[in-house]
């Protein structure tokens, strides 16, 4: 198995991240426009003709650490799990994110690895100003779909 790791230095407060993390309207603001929550208490992550990501809630401390598994998507991330670590270092609150296990290096995975840092700094971005940059309004790094 294998990660995407990413370290992130947000100026702002880990309560701070953590809203931005855990509430609807703080993942509509930095990921995707389109995001809501399912009859069954999933997350609905989508991305227009990309599709999109159903994510379950496993753990969550506020401050600390939010925790999803993947129930539906594509393929290669189904029963993966998306990692949120907060600590606050300073004026910093930090995000250590893990997209945690991929059975294998794919092209795809390169791809995703590339967006999530675009997202991670969206959200960093939401913290600092009030303004992130979800989708369909992101970095576009590829043609992928």
């Amino acid at each position: 198995m294998v990660d995407i790791l990413h370290r992130v230095g947000v100026v702002g407060s880990v309560d701070d991240v953590y809203k931005a993390l855990d509430t609807i309207d703080g993942l509509a603001a930095w990921w995707t426009l389109d995001t809501k929550v399912t009859a069954d208490g999933a997350i609905q992550f989508r991305f227009g003709e990309a599709g999109g990501f159903d994510m379950k809630v496993v753990e969550t401390e506020p401050g600390k650490l939010v925790r999803w598994e993947v129930v539906d998507g594509p393929e290669e991330w189904i029963g993966t799990h998306v990692r949120f670590d907060l600590h606050q270092e300073d004026d910093f609150a930090i995000i250590m994110f893990r997209h945690e296990g991929w059975r294998e290096v794919v092209p795809f995975m390169y791809h995703c690895s590339t967006k999530w840092a675009t997202f991670l700094m969206s959200l960093k971005h939401l913290v600092e100003t009030g303004t992130g940059e979800p989708a369909p309004n992101d970095v576009q790094v590829s043609n992928w779909h």
